[in-house]
């Protein structure tokens, strides 16, 4: 028979927040890889310097998920493997990724909408208005008011590469070959790849 010992691992805490690994079944993650996902971008501020690269055109004060929070929830998310929007339906109420995304409240107990209790993070249309909506039309769109300077993300871009140097590199050689990606069916938008001999 398996012995099984109560004691408590205890972590460095986030902020006032204390991180305890017990083994009583409690809530329960595959994800906690993350947190240290969280703690790398919180030395390096990239989330919130990507934050700074769109325009809300939102009313402040209806805002409940700021830029920030909906890019953290929708990076964490995919770089923990859930790149479908549907996969927040669930997700939106993991405390995990809330602690992740910088969310006071990990467990939504204090949401705005007494349907949105017991959610920390942002639905799935939320995220997909903030995805779909266009710099141009965001200042007039009805739902799709956060609009990206995409300038602004290329720079930024440029900017953190340069940073990951003590010295920037004298040269930068960008290889844009294409990619091999073959289609078996008639998918709208294939074409036939000259190289490859094949339809992709």
């Amino acid at each position: 028979m398996t012995e099984c010992k109560s004691r408590q691992l205890h972590f460095w805490g986030l902020g006032r927040r204390k991180v305890t690994a017990r083994f009583d079944g409690g809530h329960l993650t595959s994800d906690a890889g993350g947190l240290l996902l969280s703690e790398v971008d919180r030395r390096l501020g990239m989330l919130e310097r990507l934050a700074n690269c769109f325009i809300d055109h939102r009313d402040p004060r209806r805002v409940e998920h700021t830029v920030r929070d909906l890019i953290a929830q929708r990076v964490y998310a995919l770089a923990l493997g859930y790149e479908d929007l549907s996969d927040h339906d669930l997700l939106r109420a993991d405390p995990l990724l809330a602690l992740m995304a910088g969310k006071r409240d990990v467990t939504g107990g204090d949401r705005h909408r007494l349907r949105d209790r017991g959610r920390a993070l942002a639905s799935p249309s939320a995220l997909g208005r903030l995805e779909l909506s266009r710099p141009d039309e965001a200042a007039s769109d009805r739902y799709r008011r956060i609009g990206a300077d995409t300038k602004a993300m290329d720079s930024l871009l440029w900017d953190l590469f340069l940073e990951a140097y003590r010295k920037p590199p004298r040269r930068v050689v960008l290889d844009l070959d294409a990619t091999d990606d073959p289609l078996h069916g008639r998918q709208e938008g294939r074409f036939f790849h000259g190289l490859y001999v094949h339809r992709g």
